[in-house]
């Protein structure tokens, strides 16, 4: 009997372990605190999925501190649209509709779109001419939806730059400025507007080059990107991995008129200088011109022309009859300094001339033949600055 009762013992035992062994699992399945992760460790991350993730914080924290900086401008106008010569012909209005006489005219309203950065908490927001220019009505919203009516306070159509105002908005988020002189090939470069309407679009690539000249009449030096810039980004920020504005985006090369990665933005610091003179007031009756085409100098043209460095700017080319042919200039001159002032690559150039008045004489320092010459040149206005 005894022998008997210590064999039931043993049996419930075992089955008592054999139901553990299978319920456990199932009651334990998907939580981290169960018995089958007791020994359980977490999988190592590799050096690579370490970098991947903090470059992803980086340009989620920049999204956060810049997008609040960033509107979308929508745009209104209303167009005179002639009547058809056929209107008022029975035979053609009973097959396409319409009526009226053919001297009428119609109203029709047109709208467009684009984005802008707030400067500062008065709600004066900077833009491309090419957004508001032409356009009658300007209504800016906000990140929070938030809508408001703007006034155009300025414009510089050579530069393509624009100043809207509004009034009444609240804990407005200024953007951060940054320094496009700074600015070099292989940065990141971010953007953020609202491409073909769809607000808020944050797009990612880096810089392609940083004196793209040549494209214009302006006479800039544009920051050339392959983040996706579309029609809707005009006017919106090119920013660094630090979420400081080196950039305001204006164009893209393409055929099809969608982004092929070819994007350009106006040097921030080109900017400054022209929206401080809009916010004053100040009429811009033309930007000061030199007339030459600058590229930075290489290893290469150094090692070239026998310079003893890459400080300076090359002149690729001299506009007919511009002041830079009448002081003397010739291409594949070096300019190393104006107006006694050092220039270390074509922005110094850009920037000196710009903040000059159209007028004024200048002194241009060259190296030519491995010898150093100055030349006088009197600045003129450049053509179509409004």
């Amino acid at each position: 009997m005894k022998r008997f009762l210590n064999f039931r013992i043993l049996a419930i035992i075992g089955v008592s372990l054999l139901i553990g062994t299978f319920l456990t699992p199932i009651i334990y399945h998907g939580t981290q605190k169960g018995f089958l992760f007791l020994n359980a460790k977490d999988s190592e991350k590799s050096p690579a999925q370490i970098q991947a993730i903090n470059l992803e914080q980086a340009f989620q924290e920049v999204f956060d501190k810049v997008s609040p900086s960033v509107v979308s401008i929508a745009t209104e106008r209303t167009v005179d649209m002639r009547n058809s010569p056929f209107a008022g012909d029975p035979f053609f209005e009973h097959f396409f509709g319409g009526g009226g006489r053919p001297d009428q005219s119609m109203k029709r309203k047109e709208s467009g779109l684009g984005s802008g950065i707030i400067l500062n908490d008065e709600g004066y927001i900077l833009t491309n001419h090419h957004v508001v220019g032409g356009w009658d009505k300007f209504k800016v919203k906000l990140k929070n939806k938030e809508e408001y009516t703007a006034k155009l306070v300025g414009a510089n159509k050579n530069i393509d730059l624009a100043l809207l105002k509004i009034s009444g908005a609240k804990n407005l988020k200024p953007a951060e400025l940054g320094d496009s002189s700074k600015v070099r090939v292989g940065n990141w470069a971010i953007a953020i507007g609202a491409p073909l309407g769809f607000e808020q679009s944050f797009t990612v690539g880096v810089v392609s080059s940083v004196s793209r000249n040549n494209m214009d009449s302006s006479g800039l030096n544009y920051i050339q990107t392959d983040a996706s810039i579309n029609q809707g980004n005009s006017g919106g920020p090119l920013l660094d991995i630090n979420g400081q504005v080196v950039g305001i985006n204006r164009m893209i090369a393409s055929q099809s008129g969608g982004s092929v990665g070819i994007g350009f933005a106006i040097p921030i610091n080109e900017a400054k200088n022209v929206m401080d003179k809009l916010k004053s007031g100040k009429k811009i009756t033309g930007t000061p011109f030199l007339g030459v085409g600058l590229d930075p100098v290489t290893d290469e043209v150094k090692d070239g022309l026998g310079l003893p460095n890459t400080k300076g700017a090359l002149v690729l080319r001299v506009e007919p009859e511009s002041p830079a042919e009448s002081a003397g200039l010739r291409r594949f001159d070096v300019i190393v300094k104006i107006e006694d002032k050092e220039t270390a690559n074509p922005n110094d150039v850009i920037n000196i001339v710009r903040n000059s008045e159209s007028g004024k004489t200048i002194s241009i320092e060259v190296i030519r033949g491995g010898k150093t010459m100055t030349f006088k040149a009197k600045l003129v206005e450049s053509k179509n600055p409004n």
